[in-house]
């Protein structure tokens, strides 16, 4: 409409006198066509939806009576942040914007035909009706766009900050904070704790892959490792129920991606898996580039490596023996006095363990038998040398 004269003010206070009746056709029409808003539009809200729907029609109303001082295809504030509240309001319950933009095209659809009908039936001409036609539509267009830009800005701030929530919940885990503040950050980020929780450390540029085929309520910290070599390069993820049988199917997918798996304990006490897979790695010991490391697997090294200085003490003097021979002579010696300990004496699988002779074997166990003397029937010796070569030298960390 560029021209006032285009819609008369008779044409107006006949469409503005229909207003409340064609805003309630609307909202019926609306429950027929969207039964998802059936229950939104019963009771005190049912009414308050009406006047909504009714003032928007009004202000559209106002706009195009106003002729060219103002373009009625463009709502005004007040409308158009209603619609974009809207959008929030559809997105903080739950729901896509389907029903809404559905809604929109009922009620837009419904009101031109009645409001159109009273505007032919006080004089409007033709080419004003047709001219009315394109603004009713582009004014329901915008605030359509307005709902949309509401929806989407409600999702990204929410998901925002349920995402901070998550990483807040997941540094308490790490920290062991109390079982009852872990239940209510639990609550406050919708996060259902699991039965238990397994720590993974792993690189951060592989993490986002790794996730694809966790449990989607993995959490992931953002806090730094303490004391850990290159801690600015890991990320932490707290992979929920995958204990026991589950736990070789964990191993699978982080195959690749040089983690370090700690052991799965009760939920609320996550900060004993972490502590575990941080020692391990203190302790020097790695994933492979295609096997992750799990803990699980080299509890023993674990145990014999927690005090490092002690471990060294103790090799130190139950190997004092074989001090007393050269180096090359020692070497072979304390290989094959490591074998006849796991071995448990075995001969024969010494020999295939060393890839020599049983007779090599023998000769070599006399020297130990004459270095050693009796002590080697010894039961507490024989742990205390268990201990000292059952595990491979590691440097620790």
């Amino acid at each position: 409409m560029s021209e006032a004269h285009d819609f008369p003010e008779a044409v107006a206070d006949a469409m503005r006198a229909e207003l409340p009746q064609v805003a309630e056709r609307a909202v019926e029409a609306i429950i027929v066509a969207v039964p998802g808003y059936a229950d939104a539009f019963q009771g005190p809200m049912g009414r308050k939806i009406s006047n909504a729907v009714e003032l928007t029609l009004r202000g559209f109303l106002q706009l195009a009576a106003a002729g060219g001082t103002a373009d009625a295809g463009t709502p005004g504030g007040p409308v158009v942040e209603a619609a974009y509240a809207l959008g929030r309001g559809e997105a903080r319950s739950g729901r896509s914007m389907d029903a809404l933009l559905a809604a929109y095209r009922v009620g837009a659809r419904v009101s031109w035909r009645d409001m159109s009908a009273t505007a032919v039936a006080a004089g409007l001409g033709p080419e004003s009706t047709a001219r009315f036609a394109e603004l009713v539509f582009a004014y329901i267009d915008r605030l359509s766009a307005a709902s949309v830009a509401g929806h989407a800005d409600e999702l990204a701030s929410s998901g925002r900050a349920r995402e901070r929530l998550l990483e807040r919940l997941a540094g308490g885990l790490l920290l062991g904070i109390p079982q009852a503040e872990l239940l209510e950050a639990a609550q406050r980020a919708e996060w259902a704790p699991p039965r238990t929780l397994t720590v993974v450390v792993l690189p951060a540029a592989r993490a986002q892959g790794a996730l694809v085929s966790l449990d989607p309520r993995t959490l992931r910290s953002t806090e730094e490792l303490p004391d850990v070599e290159g801690a600015a390069d890991l990320t932490v993820l707290l992979v929920p129920d995958a204990d026991g049988p589950a736990r070789p199917a964990l191993l699978r997918s982080l195959e690749g991606r040089e983690a370090v798996v700690g052991p799965a304990r009760p939920w609320s006490e996550a900060h004993a898996s972490y502590a575990r897979a941080v020692r391990a790695m203190r302790l020097g010991l790695a994933a492979g580039e295609r096997a992750p490391l799990d803990t699980d697997a080299c509890l023993a090294e674990l145990v014999v490596r927690a005090d490092a200085e002690a471990l060294a003490d103790l090799r130190a003097r139950v190997l004092a023996p074989l001090e007393r021979v050269g180096d090359t002579a020692r070497e072979k010696l304390t290989e094959t006095l490591r074998a006849w300990l796991l071995h448990h004496g075995r001969r024969d699988q010494v020999a295939a363990d060393l890839f020599v002779h049983p007779q090599t074997v023998r000769y070599r166990m006399t020297q130990l038998r004459e270095l050693y003397g009796d002590r080697l029937e010894d039961p507490a010796t024989v742990l205390e040398l268990t201990i000292a070569l059952g595990v491979a030298d590691r440097p620790a960390a």
